[in-house]
């Protein structure tokens, strides 16, 4: 138990200053074209899917959440907010990075992830042939309210965000090692990999979880190489970060809700299954 907790601490730890070079960098660039960005995805009309697509694979600061708050006034279509969702990154970026993941393998996985969600936001909006009306937007974008801190700086808003995330990359490493050391880490790989379509829907609903905790699990289980690219990206297409619950507070008619968050989680586990069958590794 010592040296699983000593093991999970020092890989951490060595994570720290990556963290918070990427997170500084994320954040400046945010702060810099985050006004930009909102009008871009509102003015992007029948585009929207790629435009949407595009700038989720960058892991802004509640991107999912503006783009929810969009959706939520009917500024921008569900196609555009089911392209958001898909490609978004969340905690993967900053975690292979530290990581020191080759730009080759993180640029074919977020270039999956941009792929699926621009062919899915436009079959999504082709099928409901309906337009939405552009009104100004009234909700409160409660990135800037609740999650990142944005008016203390950007140097203490990466510091925020770094503290934790490493707090809860440690906790995850924790469990993860004892989970392996317990249960072994060829029975708990073989397992999962030698099941195409358990493995992506387990996966899925893992990415479900409304925070940064799904993109942090399922990264973390694919350095360890316990779950194959294709589970990983299952579950990332479906994670959409604090997205769904603003979803949920924002968006009226729960059963529209329900009935986004079940298209998401198919078209997400959908993927990774048809990724898995290909035999697509990376």
């Amino acid at each position: 138990m010592i040296d699983i907790l000593l093991d999970a601490i020092i890989d951490s730890v060595k994570l720290l200053p990556f963290l918070f070079i990427t997170y500084l960098i994320m954040e400046y660039i945010e702060h810099k074209t985050k006004e930009k960005t909102k009008e871009a995805v509102k003015k992007s009309g029948k585009y929207g899917p790629f435009i949407g697509s595009i700038l989720g694979i960058f892991p802004q600061c509640g991107f999912s959440v503006s783009a929810t708050n969009l959706y939520a006034a009917r500024v921008i279509t569900l196609g555009t907010l089911i392209a958001v969702y898909l490609s978004t990154s969340d905690e993967m970026l900053p975690i292979f990075l530290s990581e020191a993941v080759p730009i080759t393998t993180i640029l074919t996985i977020l270039g999956i992830k941009l792929v699926v969600g621009m062919i899915a936001g436009f079959v999504i909006d082709l099928v409901m042939r309906r337009k939405h009306k552009v009104e100004e937007e009234k909700i409160i974008d409660l990135c800037e309210k609740e999650h990142c801190h944005c008016e203390h700086g950007i140097v203490k808003s990466a510091l925020k965000h770094t503290l934790s995330i490493f707090i809860f990359i440690l906790l995850v490493s924790i469990v993860i090692n004892i989970g392996i050391e317990l249960i072994g880490e060829e029975h708990i790989s073989g397992f999962l990999q030698g099941q195409p379509i358990l493995g992506p829907v387990i996966a899925g609903l893992i990415g479900l979880i409304p925070n940064c905790a799904s993109s942090v699990i399922l990264t973390q289980l694919y350095l360890e190489k316990v779950i194959s690219v294709a589970t990983m990206l299952a579950g990332l297409l479906v994670g959409a970060g604090v997205g769904l619950a603003v979803l949920f507070k924002m968006n009226k008619g729960i059963k529209q809700n329900i009935k986004i968050v079940g298209l998401l989680y198919t078209i997400g586990v959908m993927a990774g299954i048809i990724i898995e069958l290909i035999g697509i590794t990376i």
